[in-house]
């Protein structure tokens, strides 16, 4: 099936379950761009990344729309992450089996990891803006929604051109493409369940940026042709969640920016994607422009390349002058795996043309499970009783202040963390059977780890059983995701750990064993524990 049939199927099943109002017409339309993995250098509108990068699609978004600089994310890793975007909730709220069994493995103890998944009958942002009379469309990185009846390939090295293999790649996707139609979108193609590696093959284990864009573009094209009931003048307005596998790696050229096209998730295509400049193109722009030529600026330029294809398009279907534009990176990439604010904080860019009120930059503290209410809020939609743990910042926007002090949450494996003002305190609770595990069971477990990792041809971190846990998972030395920030910080394996962020925003010293901080880290960990109670599971002892 077509793109184009799934999406008038979709699109008419839509229409016959939605009550179309007057209100259509001047929903805005709304695209929710979510990169993979960028740091703050490869931002120009921030000071880490100034002059850096060739960017000038994602530039014209932050000079148009507005930086929020103080935007946070709860999770900091790919799938909680997304979770937050796409809930409005905390992952700790997951009901997938494999997050429900974890917790009752761990006493009660929830552990927010890579097992947060979206399943079917859970409110979602795409499902509430189907009620509201939108078309949804995915394009690009899942990750998050759960997918069953996914096969197995019998050796990572296999041909991608075996008809056998072939057609597990097709099937997969199909059923990876159904899963996320469950949970609310209209229309989903061009998807990678997983980060390139994840794929099963190292044969397709590499990035295609183009393929994405030539499914996002189709959806804009097909999406802006959709009408309300009979007037014509009467539009649909749509929904786009536009994922990309970069700048996430594998980053070096010939598997990422200058690949081969014509390999997908789906095998080899029968000709290239369209809709991007030529990758052939890339260096010889970046040194016109001054740029240093390597796989970092090439790649961020290819994913600039991508939303110039999306702005153009919008253009080109008249649609520019009524759609809003969300630019995020999933998580902080300078702490990923941690709670610390190289992985917290996280900037973001909202656009629309002409711009919002509040100007060109914000302060105001936002975080990552803000966005499904200030969609809605946008679209005028219902919240169809959903319990938000996040609350729409469209007043701020709008030029409102930022009502109150607000109290900012995380949380990761086996850290929690809590901030409110400039003083943030981060607990590390490693449960009992962590604590217990044995010299075997340690070994065990990292060569289990390494033996996986050396399958799908992937670098080693330590073969030391005696090297310590990270925050985020049980094996020793960390994992693939928080092996760069492990042990990063003195406190890093401190069990109680406060910051004061206005001197201190490395998190270089901890003031938790210091007198004068003791009433300031009581009252911490009382409103830890308020937020802990508020959701599923325990936290050692918060919570109970």
């Amino acid at each position: 099936m077509t793109l184009f049939s799934v999406f008038v199927a979709g699109a008419a099943l839509a229409v016959s379950h939605s009550q179309p109002d007057a209100r259509h017409s001047k929903q805005p339309n709304v695209i929710f761009f979510i990169a993979d993995d960028m740091l703050p250098r490869h931002f120009n509108c921030l000071p880490q990344g100034k002059g850096r990068n060739l960017t000038p699609n994602i530039d014209r978004l932050a000079d148009e729309g507005v930086v929020m600089l103080q935007q946070h994310c709860a999770s900091p890793i790919c799938t909680p992450s997304r979770y937050n975007v796409l809930t409005g909730t905390y992952a700790s709220r997951a009901q997938n089996a494999w997050f429900t069994e974890t917790t009752g493995e761990l006493k009660g103890q929830t552990k927010v990891e890579f097992n947060t998944h979206i399943v079917k009958g859970q409110p979602t942002l795409p499902a509430l803006l189907q009620r509201a009379g939108y078309t949804t469309g995915m394009v690009g990185k899942n990750h998050v929604v759960e997918a069953h009846g996914l096969k197995r390939f019998k050796n990572f090295d296999d041909s991608a051109r075996d008809p056998k293999n072939v057609s597990i790649l097709k099937s997969n996707h199909d059923h990876v493409c159904q899963a996320m139609r469950e949970i609310g979108f209209d229309v989903v193609d061009r998807v990678y369940h997983n980060n390139p590696d994840f794929l099963g093959l190292h044969e397709v284990a590499v990035q295609n940026m183009d393929w994405i864009t030539e499914g996002g573009i189709s959806f804009l094209e097909h999406a802006s042709k959709q009408r309300v009931g009979v007037e014509e003048n009467q539009k649909k307005p749509f929904f786009l969640y536009f994922a990309t596998t970069v700048p996430h790696g594998p980053t070096k050229e010939k598997r990422s920016w200058n690949a081969d096209p014509l390999i997908s998730p789906v095998g080899y295509l029968s000709e290239a994607p369209k809709g991007q400049p030529a990758r052939h193109t890339i260096p010889e722009r970046l040194k016109v422009a001054g740029v240093p030529v390597n796989d970092d600026t090439c790649n961020m330029l290819w994913l600039d390349d991508a939303v110039g294809a999306l702005l153009a398009t919008l253009e080109k279907t008249g649609e520019i002058d009524n759609t809003v534009i969300f630019f995020y990176s999933d998580h902080g990439q300078m702490a990923k795996g941690t709670l610390y604010q190289g992985g917290v904080h996280n900037p973001c860019i909202v656009w629309r043309k002409g711009g919002f009120p509040v100007g060109k930059t914000s302060d105001a503290l936002t975080h990552i499970v803000d966005f499904a209410p200030t969609i809605l809020d946008m679209a005028g939609a219902d919240s169809g009783g959903t319990a938000f743990d996040g609350e729409s910042y469209l007043p701020i926007l709008n030029g409102e202040p930022q009502s109150g002090e607000r109290v900012m949450y995380f949380e990761l494996g086996y850290a929690r963390a809590v901030r409110k003002g400039n003083f943030k305190y981060l607990a590390l609770r490693y449960p009992a059977d962590v604590k217990s595990m044995t010299p075997e069971a340690r070994r065990t477990a990292l060569e289990e780890w390494n033996a996986e990792r050396r399958r799908k041809h992937l670098r080693v971190v330590t073969d030391d059983p005696s090297a310590p846990f990270s925050h985020l998972t049980a094996v020793p030395g960390g994992g693939d995701a928080e092996r760069g920030s492990t042990g990063s910080r003195p406190g890093y394996f401190d069990r109680d750990q406060l910051y004061d962020l206005s001197r201190d925003p490395n998190e270089q010293e901890n003031l938790a064993s210091s007198p004068e901080y003791a009433v300031k880290l009581q009252e911490m960990k009382r409103l830890l524990d308020e937020h802990v109670r508020a959701l599923p599971g325990t936290f050692g002892e918060f919570g109970k």
